[in-house]
Formats: C-alpha cells, sequence, structure tokens
C-alpha cells in the first residue's frame, strides 16, 4: 500500500512547540519509526503550512495513493477548500490530531474535514497516525 502522512500548519514544529501538548519528538523521527513499523507500506511524507500546497498534493496523490494520513492543524477549523478537496478525490482520507480536540479551545472542536474522512481519531499524540495506518 501507498500512504501518504500529510500535515498542515505549525506541524514542522513539532518537538519545539508546545512540548506539553504535542510532546517532544519531532515528525521526522517520528516518521522513522513509523517506517520501520510498517515495513511493508510505502509511506510518504509532506508538511506545508500554505493551504493551497495542502490542496495540491492532495489533488496530485488523490487518485493513486491507497491512503492519505491528514492532520490539517489549524486548518481542520477553517477549511472548506480542504474539505473540498478530499471530497474530490477517491484515495480514503483518515484525519488525524494529536491532540484531543474536546478538551481545546471551543473554537477546535469543530471540523470542516472529518465528514468527508473515512475516520477521524484525535488525543492519542503521535500514536495516533499509526493507529490511522493500520485503520487504511
Amino acid at each position: 500500500m501507498r500512504i501518504l502522512i500529510l500535515n498542515g500548519p505549525n506541524l514542522n514544529l513539532l518537538g519545539k512547540r508546545e512540548p506539553e501538548i504535542y510532546g517532544s519528538q519531532t515528525f521526522e523521527e517520528y516518521f522513522e519509526s513509523l517506517k520501520d513499523r510498517f515495513p511493508n507500506q510505502e509511506l510518504g511524507y509532506f508538511q506545508s503550512n500554505h493551504e493551497g500546497a495542502l490542496i495540491d498534493k492532495l489533488h496530485e496523490v488523490g487518485f493513486d495513493y491507497d491512503g492519505i494520513v491528514f492532520n490539517p492543524g489549524a486548518y481542520t477549523h477553517t477549511s472548506i477548500a480542504l474539505r473540498d478537496a478530499i471530497a474530490g478525490i477517491t484515495s480514503p482520507v483518515f484525519e488525524v490530531h494529536i491532540s484531543n480536540l474536546a478538551e481545546r479551545e471551543a473554537f477546535r472542536q469543530q471540523s470542516f474535514v472529518k465528514e468527508v474522512c473515512i475516520g477521524s481519531i484525535d488525543g492519542m499524540g503521535l500514536e495516533g497516525y499509526a493507529v490511522a495506518i493500520e485503520a487504511l
């Protein structure tokens, strides 16, 4: 299976940004452990702080990949454009969030992408990515 892990804004700061919420490990370090954990999967990784770049990547891989694990970051709560991009592709998308959204600010409890994803997980830290890969 070919699976893309797609991370949105500020996730490039993992390991530095609010470690009490997001942990102290960088995503690049965690991604290496995912590749070791899932040796029979072809895992790719892309991160951008730009909404258009995320949409472009969804369009690029969304008809060929077997699945996409997507953490849209703050765009989860604001982007109908990302929702429409997910709805417009055929690859299944699984939404992931590191923190527990129910325990965060009220505005973070609304997800525009959730209804067009095949599943959603939050609050498991980085382990949520592995759960999403297994689900795919």
